[in-house]
């Protein structure tokens, strides 16, 4: 995932294309292959499709910083519910505005329900690294989540960053949420403060990722374009069951 405040929309092609991303690696630690996030960068041609293509869960992006909201993330919501789909949405925190401000920000600009999962994506701001989100705006984020909405959400993070530049502890807010990892080697490296619990998402391959690496072990979902794919650390009940507690 990456910032994109001032996106270049695709098209809504009404004749999808075919995309394919690598199966998860023979040696990775299997899990099932259900999720997938997408922001308006992503093409996305019928969620019917994407549904009958095996896929269970579908995190969207709703807002980046303290002042843009993704401007496909409620259409597609209502097109995802309908085709059966669970739902989440996810927050990219950056720099420039509290932690506290950018919660408030997510809230109005996602309206979750009860059965919305709720994501922080905690990385590196690649478009300009001085105004990623610093740990204290992380754990403030978490924190006014957790107070309007009662539960906490989970947190996108890879290794390096949780461990070398945030450098979180299992003491923080941030270690109570559930873990996100991304990491596209053919195992997680686990962050030190989730060694204990582990992995709940794994995000395994990218869009430009899946297009670059498929080498013969593909998997076509139809009805959306190239997108981040995503294991879940369980079977198929215990994902139903992990998304209604989680939200």
């Amino acid at each position: 995932m990456a910032p994109d405040s001032y996106p270049n929309l695709p098209p809504e092609n009404p004749l999808p294309p075919e995309p394919i991303a690598p199966e998860p690696p023979v040696s990775s630690p299997r899990g099932l292959d259900a999720v997938i996030d997408l922001s308006a960068h992503n093409p996305v041609y019928d969620f019917r499709l994407v549904r009958a293509s095996g896929i269970l869960g579908v995190i969207h992006k709703a807002s980046e910083g303290d002042f843009y909201a993704d401007p496909l993330c409620a259409e597609r919501r209502s097109q995802a519910e309908a085709a059966g789909l669970l739902w989440g949405a996810y927050h990219f925190g950056k720099g420039d505005s509290s932690g506290a401000e950018q919660a408030a920000f997510f809230l109005a600009s996602s309206r979750p329900t009860p059965r919305t999962l709720l994501a922080l994506d905690l990385e590196l701001n690649e478009g300009d690294p001085s105004n990623s989100m610093t740990l204290d705006q992380g754990e403030e984020f978490v924190q006014a989540v957790a107070t309007a909405t009662g539960r906490l959400p989970l947190v996108y993070l890879h290794p390096n960053w949780a461990n070398r530049s945030l450098r979180i502890t299992a003491d923080s807010i941030l270690a109570r949420c559930g873990l996100w990892v991304v990491d596209y080697r053919a195992s997680p490296e686990i962050p030190l403060a989730w060694a204990t619990k582990g992995w709940q998402l794994w995000q395994y391959a990218s869009g430009e990722y899946a297009g670059r690496l498929t080498r013969g072990r593909n998997r076509i979902i139809q009805g959306v374009g190239p997108c981040d794919r995503n294991l879940f650390s369980g079977d198929t009940t215990a994902l139903y069951r992990f998304w209604n507690v989680a939200s």
